[in-house]
């Protein structure tokens, strides 16, 4: 009973949650550690709220009661922040609690990559495969982390100790309907463009569809968000405890700037 109650107050469908148990029984533990491997793949959590109220003129004698029937008629409405969202928060809290944040920002020429990804861009559709931007920011990622590799390791919980990380487990964020999930693509450093896009279109595809595996949520290096793809330029995201850094992109667009 404790286990059918946790999952129906976190909307979890206990068969994605593996078992422990006897006879493949879900024990508590396994329920709560499920949850739990979500929050350690959240990288950041942005909340905004927008109020807007507007009205169009109308004749001298209804303008004033219809105005004061539409402000009349707004509740407040409160929600209860429980599930994957409520795990999220709790993780993204303590993370700018114990991490000190740094963010710098930069621009990139992407001339040459764009004309690259146009070039290939038909000839792999044809194979059935989606190619985006995405793809080549993992895979330059992770060629940065083979000249940094500071970058791909995790600070212990008393920061006495760095463990330098083999492999280039890269995080992407992406929406889903249960919140923010960040699944990662394992050993990227092996990986070739394609077989990037292909594990990035299936990520994505099972994490909107609600049928991530916990699997592709451990073990994440580092993470890559895409605030460009809502238009925006600059981020300042949350890092993904025990992760060391984070990068946001921004939207490619076209700059006057000086060839020098």
């Amino acid at each position: 009973p404790a286990v059918r109650r946790i999952a129906r107050e976190n909307n979890l469908d206990l068969t994605l949650v593996p078992s422990s148990g006897k006879d493949g029984r879900v024990l508590k533990e396994d329920v709560l550690n499920y949850l739990n491997e979500y929050a350690s793949s959240v990288t950041s959590v942005a909340t905004t709220a927008t109020t807007a109220t507007a009205s169009q003129p109308s004749n001298k004698s209804g303008g004033a009661a219809c105005t004061q029937a539409l402000v009349s008629s707004q509740q407040d409405r409160i929600e209860p922040i429980k599930g994957i969202r409520a795990v999220m928060a709790a993780a993204m809290s303590d993370s700018v609690a114990t991490i000190p944040h740094f963010t710098y920002a930069d621009e990139v020429n992407m001339s040459e990559l764009m004309a690259l990804r146009t070039e290939l861009k038909e000839r792999y559709a044809k194979q059935g495969i989606r190619l985006t931007m995405m793809p080549f920011f993992i895979k330059a990622l992770s060629l940065s982390l083979k000249q940094f590799p500071i970058l791909n390791s995790q600070v212990n919980e008393d920061c006495t100790e760095l463990k330098y990380l083999a492999s280039h487990n890269i995080g992407m964020a992406v929406d889903s309907p249960s919140g923010l999930l960040v699944p990662n693509i394992k050993n990227v450093q092996d990986l070739s463009i394609v077989e990037i896009a292909e594990q990035s279109h299936r990520l994505t595809e099972q994490a909107r569809a609600g049928r991530m595996s916990p699997n592709d949520l451990k073990g994440g290096t580092i993470t890559l968000s895409n605030v460009g793809a809502i238009g925006g330029t600059v981020a300042t995201p949350i890092i993904s405890k025990p992760q060391v850094a984070i990068v946001a992109l921004g939207r490619v667009q076209t700059l006057p700037r000086f060839d020098v």
